[in-house]
Order: C-alpha cells, then structure tokens, then sequence
C-alpha cells in the first residue's frame, strides 16, 4: 500500500484516478481549487498560487498533476495573454507542485511521477500553438527529470487527445461534435477517463517499475497511424 497525492483530482481523469487508487486500498490525497466530489482526505491547492500549498508530513509513493488548458485559437487571434496563461497552469504549475513536494517523494524507496501532455504535441494540430507549446515544455521537464531524479523516482507523461471530461465538454457538447472528433480517431471512438487513468495507475505501480522518461500517446492512434483517405 502507499500514498499517492493527486493534483486537480476532484474531476475528470484525476478522480477516475483516485476511484481506481482507492479501489485498490492505496491512500489517496486530492489537492485542486474545488472540491467538487465532497471527497474528506481534499485540500485545497492552486497550482497557480504556491501560498496556497499546504505543508504535509507523508512520504509519498507518486504524485499526478492533472491540471491543464484547452486553448484552441488561430495564431493570429492569440494574444500573449494566452500562452502566459497556458505555461502557467501546465508548466509552471507543475513545476512548483513537484519542488513543493520532491522531499516527501524522496522519503519513498521508489516513486513515481506522472504528467500530461498532448498528443497535438507529437502530431502537430491547427489552432494548437499555444497549449502545444506549453504541453510540449512538459515533454521536456518529463525527460530531464527522469534523468534527474533517477534511480530513486520514475517521471513518465500521458499525451491523450480529446477525452470525454468536463474540461472538454464545450467541444463535445453535440452529436456533429462528437461524431467528427471520433471520425478523426482510427478506433472512431473518443478516448474515456478511465482509458487514461488505467495507464496512469499502471505507471505508478511496481509493474511499470522499469519505465521512466517515456511519453505515452493514449490516442486512439491518432497520433501514429492514418486509416482510410
């Protein structure tokens, strides 16, 4: 059994996440603005606000940062604004998340850590700029800490595409919506949370004790592969 910390787990992947977790008895923390299951072991955390990150005495076995943006908008509609916006939540809150609370990841034997990015990442989409960009900085961070924090704490990310959430749920929100986002799937499915979180929980469990720095495209092969015209 171990403790796992997970960040934005109040809704979508994240709370699959922990649904998956306790299921499994593990110990689970979720930290996010709100706590919109009602769930008794939340705290509340802005990633973008570290004086809201509490102080806790635990040694952690993994951590998830869940939280991120959907900014899809012609280059030439963008505004700085837009891409402050996207690296704050994405990356930069990640990155206070981890130095927050690296030490009680080190306390662990073994640890594991798992991030997102995108499969527009990878794959190059229109209108895509900004939160590729951001996402694509969390490619790297993924990579660099694996390395860095080895051989004591494993760092991989997921790169999804659109996943039926309430983050995304103004792209699905019709059945024209629907159909066309599964049309551009080879498996002409939207991808579900529980699709991403099974990964999720597989990363940060000892079957998956030999993988870190790696990006896992959780995409309907959409990011490898080009069925039909």
């Amino acid at each position: 059994m171990g403790n796992y910390l997970i960040i934005g787990g109040s809704s979508g992947i994240g709370k699959e996440i922990k649904t998956i977790l306790r299921n499994q008895k593990e110990t689970v923390l979720v930290a996010s603005r709100e706590n919109k299951s009602d769930d008794p072991d939340f705290f509340s955390l802005d990633a973008t606000k570290p004086d809201s990150f509490p102080e806790l005495d635990y040694t952690l076995n993994g951590l998830v940062y869940c939280p991120g943006t959907i900014t899809l908008k012609p280059f030439r509609s963008l505004k700085e604004e837009d891409f402050l916006k996207d690296f704050e939540i994405n990356l930069l809150g990640a990155f206070r998340v981890l130095q927050k609370y690296l030490p009680l990841l080190q306390k662990s034997e073994k640890a594991s850590v798992v991030l997102f990015s995108t499969v527009a990442v990878g794959l190059g989409l229109p209108y895509h700029a900004s939160i590729a960009s951001a996402k694509g900085a969390i490619e790297g961070l993924t990579r660099s800490l694996a390395a860095e924090w080895s051989p004591k704490i494993r760092v991989n990310a997921i790169a999804p595409s659109l996943t039926d959430t309430p983050l995304a749920s103004r792209l699905l929100d019709t059945e024209t919506k629907r159909k066309s986002t599964e049309e551009r799937h080879p498996l002409k499915m939207v991808g579900q949370a529980s699709d991403i979180a099974s990964l999720v929980c597989w990363l940060l469990s000892d079957k998956s004790q030999f993988v870190t720095g790696q990006i896992w495209n959780v995409d309907g092969g959409m990011g490898s592969l080009k069925v039909g015209n």
